[in-house]
């Protein structure tokens, strides 16, 4: 790494332009990290309102509706929503144990080892839904992990070559120092830069997700019991 004269207006930017090749793939990795990053927040933000919309919305049809086989048709419209996956999943076991869709939720329920069955396969249901949802969002907490260590790699890399450049020109004087320092601790500054909102942004998506698992097993309950209900009619 080339060491500037040091004049006190060195700007971040000079700073990345003259950084080691190190340095600069380390600054490289961030900017990918943090361009993903972001990328994933906004999406996932996106994509959880229009879940929660929908979800408040399949509620009020569902407890409206009296026929299974009337919420079925208009949980085709609920394209984000898991409940309408975890209405169709039932509804579909209610067809085949009560012998047909026409007759799935007006009283003729399954039994109980048909039951049994609902419940596993609500669970692996839910399951399924929330690892759509939480699909990359492991990235944000890797992100957030990773970045400042990574950074801080290329700030020790960068400070090594520095002090190199020191022995070979013979100096240790600020002129000599500074600037290599300097463009050294950039790669800790982005480093932080990319991690903080990474694991901001986890720990906001993370926390809407679990309250969508949790509107998924509360209606899990609601459904079965409704089934239970009709079972015992």
């Amino acid at each position: 790494m080339s060491v500037p004269a040091f004049n006190g207006q060195l700007g971040i930017w000079d700073m990345m332009i003259n950084a080691g090749p190190v340095v600069k793939l380390v600054l490289l990795t961030l900017l990918i990290f943090s361009i993903f990053s972001w990328a994933i927040i906004i999406y996932k933000v996106i994509l959880l309102k229009k879940i929660e919309k929908e979800t408040s919305a399949f509620y009020d049809v569902f407890w409206e509706k009296r026929s299974f086989s009337q919420i079925m048709s208009e949980s085709k419209s609920y394209k984000y929503t898991p409940l309408g996956k975890l209405f169709s999943s039932v509804y579909k076991e209610l067809s085949s144990a009560a012998g047909g869709p026409d007759e799935a939720g007006q009283g003729k329920a399954p039994n109980k080892w048909s039951m049994e069955r609902m419940e596993r396969i609500l669970r692996k249901t839910s399951t399924q839904e929330t690892a759509r949802i939480e699909y990359a969002v492991s990235f944000l907490a890797t992100a957030g992990n990773t970045s400042p260590f990574i950074g801080l790699f290329g700030t020790v890399w960068g400070i090594m070559v520095s002090f190199q450049d020191i022995g070979a020109l013979g100096s240790a004087n600020l002129a000599v120092v500074a600037p290599g320092i300097s463009e050294a601790l950039v790669a800790t500054a982005v480093g932080l830069l990319v991690a903080i909102p990474a694991v901001m942004g986890y720990n906001h998506i993370l926390a809407r997700i679990n309250r969508i698992s949790s509107e998924m097993d509360n209606f899990s309950s609601d459904l079965l019991n409704i089934v239970e209900k009709q079972r015992s009619s």
